[in-house]
C-alpha cells in the first residue's frame, strides 16, 4: 500500500520546539550525487541555534567516522543503524550494535551473498563504499552504474529476503544485513549512550528521501520528506507528514530556513 501523500511544510503554522533535528544524507542533504551549498551552514546554524543535529545515513562506518569528526553535528548514526559515533571530550565514541565477532562472521555470509546477488541481478556492482563497512551488505543499482528498472531492485530485495537478511532500499542502493535493527533502533541506542535518557520523538524533526527512512517517518511526527521522496513513497505504508517544494539538500534548507524562522529552537 502506497504511504499517503505528505502536505506542504508551508502549511505548517505553528510548530513546536524542538531539541534537534535528525537527517538522512544522500539525496536528502545533497543533490545530484553533491553536497548542497550552504547545507553545511545551514547545519551550523542550527546548532548555534541551540539544536542537536544528528545525520541518520545508510552511509558506512567509514564515512560515519569522518562525518562525525568533521562536520556540525552532535554524532552521527550510519549502515541503517547499525552504528552511531560521536566526538566527546575530544575524542571520537563508537559504538556498535553487534559484536566484533558477530560482525566477523556475518562478513563472511554476505560476502558470499554479494556473489549471488550479482550474479542474479545484471548490472549491479557492490557499492563503491563496501570496503567502509562494518555490518552490512550494499548493492549498487544507480550510484555508480547505469540505473536498474524496478524489476532488478525488487529482484535484489527477493534475494537478499531469501537468504534471511534485512534489507533496506535507499535512492542509491540496496542494502542488506543480519540482525534485527533500523534506523530508528539506531538513532534510540545513540542518544541513550550519547545523554542517558530516551529520544522524544516529539522533539526532534527528521528528514528523508526514501525507503529506508520508513520507520524515522512513522516514528516522528515532524517529519519532512525532500521533493523527491515521492519516487519511493509507492514502496511505504508510511511517508513524511510534510513536503518541501525543492529537491535534495535545497528543499532540506528550504525547510530548516522556515522551521527556524517559525521559531523551533529551545527557547
Amino acid at each position: 500500500m502506497a504511504a499517503t501523500a505528505p502536505r506542504p511544510l508551508a502549511e505548517l503554522h505553528q510548530p513546536g520546539r524542538l531539541d534537534g533535528i535528525l537527517c538522512d544524507i544522500d539525496d536528502t542533504l545533497t543533490h545530484h550525487g553533491r553536497l548542497v551549498p550552504g547545507m553545511l551552514s545551514m547545519l551550523k546554524r542550527a546548532q548555534d541555534a541551540g539544536l542537536k543535529v544528528i545525520p541518520v545515513t545508510g552511509r558506512p562506518g567509514g564515512w560515519v567516522d569522518h562525518i562525525a569528526r568533521m562536520w556540525p553535528v552532535d554524532g552521527v548514526v550510519g549502515e541503517n543503524g547499525g552504528l552511531w559515533f560521536w566526538m566527546g571530550g575530544g575524542r571520537l565514541e563508537r559504538r556498535f550494535l553487534q559484536s566484533a565477532d558477530e560482525r566477523t562472521a556475518n562478513r563472511v555470509r554476505l560476502s558470499s551473498l554479494a556473489d549471488q546477488i550479482l550474479k542474479a541481478v545484471p548490472g549491479t556492482a557492490l557499492a563503491s563504499d563496501q570496503p567502509y563497512r562494518e555490518l552490512d551488505l550494499a548493492i549498487d543499482f544507480c550510484e555508480d552504474v547505469p540505473p536498474l528498472d524496478e524489476a532488478a531492485v525488487e529482484e535484489i530485495v527477493r534475494c537478499f529476503e531469501a537468504a534471511g537478511a534485512t534489507c533496506k532500499v535507499s535512492s542509491i542502493h540496496v542494502n542488506g544485513w543480519f540482525g534485527a535493527f533500523d534506523k530508528l533502533a539506531g538513532i534510540r541506542a545513540l542518544h541513550r549512550d550519547r545523554w542517558g535518557t530516551e529520544i522524544d520523538t516529539e522533539r526532534w524533526a527528521f528528514f528523508g528521501d526514501s525507503a529506508n527512512d520508513e520507520p524515522m517517518f512513522a516514528a516522528f511526527p515532524l517529519s519532512v520528506g525532500v521533493a523527491n521522496v515521492r519516487h519511493f513513497l509507492p514502496r511505504m505504508d508510511t511517508g513524511p507528514r510534510w513536503i518541501t517544494e525543492a529537491e535534495g539538500g535545497h528543499g532540506f534548507v528550504e525547510a530548516m530556513d522556515l522551521l527556524l524562522r517559525r521559531g523551533v529552537a529551545p527557547g
